[in-house]
């Protein structure tokens, strides 16, 4: 069966995946960031048939991420360098190698990202670099580009509506709670005081008829 393509797709996570989106591709380009080139030496790292990295070899080099070159003449053979494109998937691989170090090594870390200078492990933040802020929570959002066509926009414009929808109906479920935790804590707080408060004296029969 013929695979789905992606390319058309206005979607940028889309069209990425059109183009890494098989996993030996990312494992590839992960391995080219630590400086493989050569055919041999991504057969041994990776264990994959040789048919099938050839395939993959050939699909990043067509998608712009691997550059194929001459290194020898006799016999003909060929290495596969980084372009600026390939360069650029360094962030998503130390992401995805920071996502996987937390949700999927009970273990503890195998690989780590490290200051040079220093030997201390990253902690990764993804910020924004014009202000600096991290980018996470409902600070920041998606939101169609000046490209854009309709049907994007409205999918978007969509899921935006149903995002507050569940935002508007948690809080609703939230607030009772607060509300029933607010006049316990009121209950509490008078039960409390009144058991302070001291009780008045009776006086005494015998004194009252004296």
């Amino acid at each position: 069966m013929e695979r789905k393509s992606f390319g058309s797709m206005q979607c940028p996570v889309a069209r990425t995946l059109e183009r890494v989106g098989e996993w030996w591709s990312i494992l590839i380009l992960r391995d080219a960031l630590h400086g493989l080139t050569r055919f041999d030496q991504f057969q041994k790292s990776l264990d994959i048939a040789p048919n099938m990295l050839t395939r993959r070899l050939h699909t990043l080099v067509d998608a712009g991420l691997l550059e194929r070159r001459q290194y020898s003449d006799r016999p003909p053979r060929f290495e596969y360098v980084l372009t600026d494109l390939g360069r650029d998937f360094r962030t998503i691989i130390i992401a995805l190698n920071a996502w996987g170090n937390k949700h999927f090594a009970p273990e503890g870390p195998s690989v780590m990202l490290v200051d040079t200078s220093t030997g201390r492990q990253v902690d990764l933040a993804l910020v924004d670099r014009n202000t600096g802020r991290e980018i996470i929570g409902s600070d920041f959002r998606i939101v169609p580009g000046p490209q854009a066509d309709e049907a994007l926009r409205a999918r978007l414009e969509g899921m935006a509506r149903q995002r507050e929808a569940a935002n508007e109906e948690q809080a609703e479920v939230a607030s009772p709670k607060r509300g029933r935790s607010a006049r316990a804590t009121a209950a509490a707080g008078t039960t409390k005081a009144a058991a302070g408060t001291p009780k008045a004296s009776t006086p005494n029969r015998r004194t009252r008829r004296a």
